[in-house]
C-alpha cells in the first residue's frame, strides 16, 4: 500500500503511525511514573511494532554555536523522526497497567510554563528537522484538563495567552509572553499547527483522565534560514 504524503509525514520513521504506537502503549501503560518512563516505554512499543526502527535517547544536536539534546531519535530504513516529549501531571493516586502498579503522580502546577515549554519543543524541532526524510513530533501527555480545555468566557488575559494550546487552537507565527514585556520567552514558529487532543486513558477519580497532543513538524516548516526561537 502506498502511503499518501500527508500520512507519511505523520508516521514514525516512515514505518508506524503514531496512533498505533499510542494504542499499544495504552493497553499496558495507561499511566507513567515520569517523563523518562514515558520515553523508554514509547521506544519499546515502537520497536515491538517495527523492529527495523532504532531508537536513540538524548541525541546531541549541534548548531548555531551550541549543543541541544533531542529526547528521542527514531531511525528507520529510509526515514527518521525526531521526538520531544512532555509529561505534565496533576496529582493522582491509583493502580493501573499490565502488570498492575501503584502510581502517585505529583502536581506540577505551573500550566503556563507547560505551554511555553511545549511550544519551544515545536520550535526546536523546526530547527532539527532540516534533512530530507526527517520529520519531527512534539508530544505531550497529561491529566491536567486545563491544558486541553479552552479558557472560560470572560477569563482575563494571562501572560501565556499566545501559548494557549487547547483543543481547536492553532499555533503559528510569533508568540509573545506577557504581550511582549518579557522578550526572552518570545517564540517564533515557521509552520502552522492546528491542535487536536486525543484521549489516551481513563482512570478512576479526579485527575484520572489522560489525553495527549501530537504536533508533527515537516520539512516545509524548516525552509527558512535557521534562527533561534
Amino acid at each position: 500500500m502506498t502511503i499518501a504524503p500527508m500520512d507519511r509525514m505523520r508516521m514514525i520513521a516512515g514505518r508506524v503511525s503514531l496512533d498505533d504506537v499510542m494504542a499499544k502503549l495504552g493497553r499496558h501503560r495507561p499511566v507513567f511514573h515520569s517523563e523518562a518512563d514515558l520515553q523508554h516505554s514509547f521506544a519499546r512499543a515502537l520497536w515491538e511494532l517495527a523492529p527495523d526502527v532504532h531508537s536513540r535517547l538524548e541525541v546531541p544536536q549541534r548548531g548555531s554555536g551550541k549543543t541541544e539534546y533531542l529526547d528521542l531519535q527514531c531511525l528507520g530504513p529510509g526515514d527518521r523522526t525526531a521526538i520531544e516529549f512532555k509529561y505534565f501531571t496533576r496529582a493522582w493516586t491509583g493502580k493501573a497497567g499490565v502488570p498492575v502498579e501503584d502510581y502517585a503522580l505529583k502536581a506540577h502546577g505551573a500550566t503556563d510554563l507547560a505551554r511555553l515549554h511545549f511550544v519551544r519543543d515545536i520550535a526546536r524541532l523546526e530547527r532539527f528537522c532540516r534533512r530530507p526524510g526527517q520529520n519531527g513530533l512534539a508530544l505531550i501527555l497529561t491529566n491536567e484538563a486545563s491544558l486541553w480545555a479552552p479558557p472560560g468566557p470572560g477569563r482575563r488575559r494571562t501572560r501565556d495567552h499566545d501559548f494557549r494550546m487547547h483543543h481547536g487552537r492553532e499555533l503559528a507565527g510569533t508568540l509573545l509572553w506577557a504581550e511582549g514585556t518579557y522578550e526572552p520567552n518570545t517564540c517564533s514558529l515557521r509552520g502552522t499547527y492546528p491542535l487536536e487532543w486525543e484521549k489516551y486513558s481513563e482512570q478512576g477519580g479526579a485527575g484520572g483522565e489522560f489525553r495527549y497532543l501530537a504536533v508533527f513538524v515537516g520539512p516545509s516548516a524548516t525552509e527558512a534560514d535557521d534562527t533561534d526561537a
